[in-house]
Formats: C-alpha cells, sequence, structure tokens
C-alpha cells in the first residue's frame, strides 16, 4: 500500500490499523537537540482521544504514546523517532454484521476494489484512528516551530450551521467546551443541536479554522510545493475532509480585485506590538491568508477545512453487498456523531508538519544564507 509517507525533509509514515494491535508513527529528518518528551506528545493525543464527551464515540482508549527511537535524556538525537500507541478497546465482533455490506459514505467499497479484500474491523487504515499517528508527529513539529516563535492554533468555527462570531471570540473559551469552538454562546447552540442530531440517530459536519501566527516571509516554493497548495493536500488527505479555503477562499470569487488586493504599508511594531529595530512591510488587510505566489507573506496563515458528516448513522440507509444485492443497513456499534471537535488538533498536527517542512526546504533558498551559515 503506497501513501503512508508525508513530507520531504521533514518525513513522517504511519502505520496500523483501527482494530489491529496498535498505531504508530516514525518521523525523520527532526533535526537533533529539540527538547521532547513522552509527556509533550501525551497533551496533543489526549485531545484527539475518544470518549471525552458524549459527541464523541464511546470507545475507551488511553492513547498512551511510548517513544521508542530517535530521544535521548529528553532530546532528539537527529535519528528518526519512532512513537506507538497501543490498541486496548477493540470490538471486532461489532463490525462481523457488515463485512460483506459497503457502508454508504465510508471507504468499503472503493477499498475492495482497490485491493480486492478490505479489514472491515472498523475501516483498517481508512479509520479515524489512523490519525494518532499524524498528532503524534505533529506534536514533534509543534515542538519545533515554538522553538522558532510561530504558534498553530486550530478551533471549531462551525458545527452544521452554526458558526462562531467574531464579535465574541475567545481563543481561550475554545478550552472551555466540549466543541472547542471559542464562542461561548455559538457552542451552547452547536451542543443543543447535536442533541438533537443524535435523537434522530443522524450526523452532522463542520468546519475546523487554524492560524498559523509568527511564520516569516519567504516560506513556500513557488511552482509545485506553494505553502497554500501543500496545505491544502495536508488538509484533504484527513479523511473527512471534503473542502480546503485559505483567506478569503471561495468568498474571493465574489469580490472585486480593488476589494481583495491586500494594501502594503510599514509598521515599527511586531505582531505583539513590540518595537522593531527597523521598519517592516505589513499588509493592511490578509484577504489573501498569509500568502502570495503560494510562499508566506509574513502575516497570519489562515486556512479552514470542512468535514463532513460522520457517515456511521443509526438510521437505516440502502446499500449494496460484496455478492451484488441490494439491501439495508443499520450501523451498530460506537460512533461518534460529529467528527469536527477530535480533528481540531489533527488539522493543528498536518499544518505543523507542512510549515515545519517547508521551513527546512525554505534553509536553501538563498545562497548568500548558506554562505553567512557555513562561514562562520
Amino acid at each position: 500500500m503506497a501513501g503512508s509517507v508525508y513530507g520531504t525533509l521533514l518525513k513522517i509514515t504511519t502505520w496500523g490499523e483501527s482494530h489491529g494491535k496498535g498505531i504508530g508513527v516514525v518521523v525523520d529528518g527532526c533535526p537533533a537537540g529539540l527538547s521532547i518528551a513522552e509527556a509533550d506528545i501525551q497533551t496533543y493525543l489526549d485531545r484527539r482521544r475518544p470518549g471525552q464527551s458524549k459527541f464523541t464515540t464511546s470507545r475507551r482508549e488511553g492513547d498512551g504514546v511510548e517513544i521508542l527511537s530517535g530521544v535521548f535524556e529528553g532530546r532528539t538525537t537527529g535519528a528518526p523517532i519512532a512513537m506507538e500507541v497501543r490498541n486496548l478497546d477493540q470490538r471486532s465482533q461489532d463490525y462481523g454484521a457488515i463485512k460483506d455490506v459497503y457502508r454508504p459514505g465510508h471507504a468499503d467499497y472503493t477499498f475492495d476494489e482497490k485491493y480486492g479484500f478490505r479489514d472491515y474491523r472498523g475501516g483498517g487504515r481508512s479509520s479515524g484512528r489512523e490519525t494518532i499517528g499524524r498528532v503524534a508527529a505533529g506534536a514533534v513539529a509543534c515542538k519545533l516551530l515554538e522553538s522558532l516563535g510561530i504558534a498553530v492554533s486550530a478551533y471549531t468555527r462551525s458545527v452544521g450551521a452554526i458558526e462562531i462570531s467574531y464579535d465574541s471570540f475567545s481563543m481561550e473559551e475554545r478550552w472551555n467546551n466540549r466543541l472547542y469552538m471559542p464562542d461561548a454562546q455559538a457552542a451552547a447552540r452547536a451542543e443543543a443541536y447535536l442533541e438533537e442530531m443524535m435523537a434522530r440517530k443522524d450526523s452532522c459536519g463542520g468546519v475546523v479554522e487554524c492560524v498559523i501566527r509568527g511564520l516569516p516571509a519567504g516560506i513556500g516554493e513557488p511552482v509545485f510545493d506553494k505553502l497554500d497548495g501543500c496545505l491544502a493536500k495536508a488538509m484533504v488527505s484527513i479523511g473527512a475532509v471534503k473542502g480546503f479555503e485559505i483567506g478569503d477562499g471561495f468568498a474571493a470569487a465574489r469580490a472585486n480585485g480593488s476589494g481583495n488586493n491586500d494594501s502594503f504599508g510599514l509598521t515599527s511594531e511586531d505582531l505583539d506590538g513590540n518595537p522593531l529595530m527597523k521598519e517592516q512591510i505589513v499588509k493592511r488587510t490578509n484577504h489573501s491568508g498569509g500568502t502570495l505566489g503560494g510562499i508566506s507573506d509574513g502575516s497570519d496563515i489562515v486556512l479552514r477545512a470542512a468535514f463532513k458528516p460522520t457517515p456511521s448513522i443509526a438510521s437505516p440507509q440502502a446499500t449494496v453487498n460484496r455478492q451484488g444485492e441490494e439491501t439495508d443497513i443499520c450501523i451498530k456499534g460506537r460512533h461518534d456523531p460529529i467528527i469536527v471537535p477530535r480533528a481540531v488538533v489533527v488539522v493543528e498536527a498536518m499544518a505543523a508538519l507542512t510549515v515545519a517542512d517547508l521551513l527546512l526546504l525554505s534553509m536553501s533558498s538563498r545562497l548568500d544564507r548558506i554562505q553567512a551559515f557555513f562561514n562562520k
């Protein structure tokens, strides 16, 4: 099976299945000397862990991570970092009734057509549990970015048709509700809506928004490895994502050039209001979402990923089995009525991995900087 490797210099390989013995990742290309511990990784994994609330699957997994290699005395050695999370609460018997039936909205049919068979226990590699490896690797990338003054923060922008209001936006509020929404009133309305969906044995989708702050201008390659292009690939590679935007996104198609262009100016302060040694070029607005020509422009990177409703619902659905017969299916087991809250940290992880990789690639962009490094 191809396609389990992501990145160029900072490269990750994820492995494992939903109902196998474990899930894991190998991170290659992380610079030596980065301070990292299992507790740093666990903080991120705890945010995507199942069983956190009634809005997530009741599967009881501690998702405890073990670092197997690449870290010594609390610092990376430059060798590949291998991490593993053991699966402890599989209930493969929950899936026995659907082993020969294609679940609507799932990868059952396409997986079967491609490989000739499938792991029907929770979806195997197509399960959302595959994202454990991404999140563990993303935690390493976030620590690397943090050492450079770059922060990646994601949150739930909308649940169904219920959106946050930027008039009452508070990044801290996302820790105070079960949906990771930075708007307390929107979160309350969204929870009520999810209660309704659960009563109807249905599910819903939503949008995760992510902001990358502190990324310097000049990151990203101008043709096939554009920053926004790489972020788009990273986001759409997440199983349930059906759409991607950066900056104004699709709204830019309805705008005029005079309103969509971001004017330039000069500033003597950094993003936190601290005085600079010399004036810097800044944009007065950020319709572009922090990129121009596929390269970061020094302003916040603002991106969004749209998640479809959870396909596993308890309501009857029409389908076909492997014998080519039409039938009905009513999915049992433990499933999230909404994917979005647990996906917030997955979006953060993929954004961090993408940006960290492109940062390392950018180190070779200019001869004067290479000379300055090796002539020191």
